[in-house]
């Protein structure tokens, strides 16, 4: 195993895929890498400072550390959507794309295997599967719903970039065996309340208040991250050197 290296972890994940017939998704995993390339692009992402594991109904990229977070965070609120819409409007209702997205950071090492292994990275992918992500989603007009991690949001975003907006974002917490994991939601939340909330709202959900900026949402849920995957490009993950890291 290579010793674990410190990256942007950026995740996407097609809604509802497993409904879709063979046909159907083969497309959307074509749109799926076409919007991910894309993204990447807009934010000046080169070929030789990411690397990509293929998950079927979800890419993860590892995206070395010189690449700038700021830019990231603003690419994906701006560009991702567009990019998204442009597809969509295209094609037929039954065979359009929404994604969720998650942003993080941490250390992560390759296995003998080429898999990718990381506590770190465990994390993100909690947090891509979390119910709060998905019901945002479902309870959303937007063909995307975008989360990023406690720190992402702690080292940049709530310093506002060029862009970025702090108070667009609202604190979540997914419960896990290995205890809560703190993240930031980007936008409405949606259905994504406590029980204790949903209990005590108007029978009306038209007529329940906003959330203030910043609340807090708590999902009780065990999740288990996925680790390994298949990479696309060559396996370097030595300290950065000028057009040769991967």
């Amino acid at each position: 195993m290579t010793d674990p290296v410190y990256r942007t972890i950026l995740l996407f994940d097609i809604e509802q895929y497993g409904s879709r017939d063979d046909v159907e998704q083969a497309f959307l995993r074509r749109v799926l890498y076409d919007v991910a390339d894309a993204t990447l692009a807009a934010a000046a992402v080169e070929e030789t400072t990411r690397l990509r594991a293929d998950r079927g109904d979800s890419v993860m990229e590892l995206i070395d550390t010189r690449v700038p977070v700021p830019v990231l965070v603003k690419t994906l609120l701006t560009e991702t959507p567009a990019l998204l819409h442009n597809k969509n409007r295209l094609i037929a209702s039954s065979a359009q794309m929404r994604l969720r997205i998650v942003l993080s950071s941490g250390y992560v090492a390759v296995d003998e295997l080429d898999g990718w292994v990381g506590s770190d990275l465990n994390h993100a992918v909690r947090l891509l599967n979390s119910d709060v992500l998905r019901d945002a989603l479902k309870q959303r007009d937007d063909d995307c719903v975008l989360c990023v991690s406690d720190g992402i949001y702690g080292g940049v975003v709530r310093h506002g970039p060029l862009g970025v907006r702090p108070d667009d974002f609202r604190r979540i917490t997914v419960e896990t065996k290995e205890g809560p994991t703190v993240a930031w939601l980007h936008g409405e939340p949606g259905s994504a309340n406590s029980p204790e909330e949903g209990s005590a709202a108007s029978p009306d959900a038209s007529d329940a208040p906003i959330a203030p900026p910043h609340s807090e949402t708590r999902i009780g849920r065990d999740q288990y991250g996925v680790t390994g995957g298949t990479v696309h490009g060559d396996l370097n993950f030595g300290p950065p050197r000028g057009g040769e890291d991967r």
